[in-house]
């Protein structure tokens, strides 16, 4: 889906639908047969397996011995690329690894892409249960801690278009948990994405254009009510860090 306030580029609908597709795979679709990438781009299943062999002749996509697809390392350089480029993530990173350090957490860094927040960085604590999120992971706006907090990030349009599909498609409970994240600028979670993980997440006033959120995530059994309180109150520090460090970045 393109994203507010971008225009679509006249005469592309072909080159569109192929990135479509290549972007349709992720860790929880990470291979599909053609008849699946066909709904999926909503394109013809001829049509689709026309654009599946040209991924192929790029060697983007190989295909299984079940008959499937999936991408192939050469889409690596792309993902280190993007991480290269990424000044927040960069900038954050040593905000990031101190916040770890305190808290005794995993630190997340996530940013706004269509309907989805995206990983951007993550720094691991050293405690023997930790909670392992890649760079690249994306979750759907208004799931878990995050996705709550960057929707209620989003322009007031926006969000309010977001607002009203989500909750056509999971319920109208998105909409207490968005007001509680705006009123109070944080949102917490327990056990939304996994099970027995509880997470807080605080916005990042780094990109006005892409909004930025930093999250913790931990086993709820560690982290009891004065935990999460002293969580909340830290995590809002580094982002206010974060976010004065990009602004010097900017000047």
């Amino acid at each position: 889906m393109s994203e507010p306030g971008l225009r679509r580029t006249a005469g592309a609908n072909s080159s569109r639908k192929v990135l479509q597709l290549l972007l349709s795979f992720t860790e929880q679709r990470w291979e599909a047969s053609v008849a699946e990438l066909a709904g999926v781009i909503g394109s013809p299943v001829a049509t689709t397996y026309r654009y599946v062999q040209l991924l192929k002749e790029l060697q983007l996509l190989e295909e299984s011995r079940s008959g499937r697809y999936h991408v192939t390392s050469r889409v690596m350089p792309l993902a280190r690329a993007a991480r290269l480029a990424n000044d927040l993530a960069r900038i954050a990173r040593p905000t990031m690894e101190e916040a770890a350090r305190e808290l005794g957490e995993t630190i997340l860094l996530f940013q706004h892409f269509g309907d989805f927040a995206v990983c951007s960085d993550r720094v691991e604590c050293d405690r023997a249960m930790r909670f392992t999120f890649q760079p690249g992971h994306s979750i759907p706006l208004g799931v878990g801690a995050t996705g709550k907090m960057l929707l209620a990030l989003l322009p007031d349009g926006e969000r309010e278009r977001q607002v009203a599909r989500i909750a056509d498609e999971r319920g109208t409970e998105v909409r207490d948990a968005l007001k509680h994240a705006l009123a109070n600028r944080y949102a917490q979670s327990w056990g939304e994405i996994e099970d027995g993980v509880w997470a807080c997440s605080v916005p990042v006033d780094a990109d006005r254009l892409r909004p930025s959120v930093l999250s913790l995530v931990g086993p709820a059994t560690r982290v009891g009510d004065a935990e999460r309180e002293r969580a909340i109150t830290a995590l809002r520090a580094y982002a206010e860090q974060i976010g004065k460090a990009i602004s010097e970045y900017s000047v």
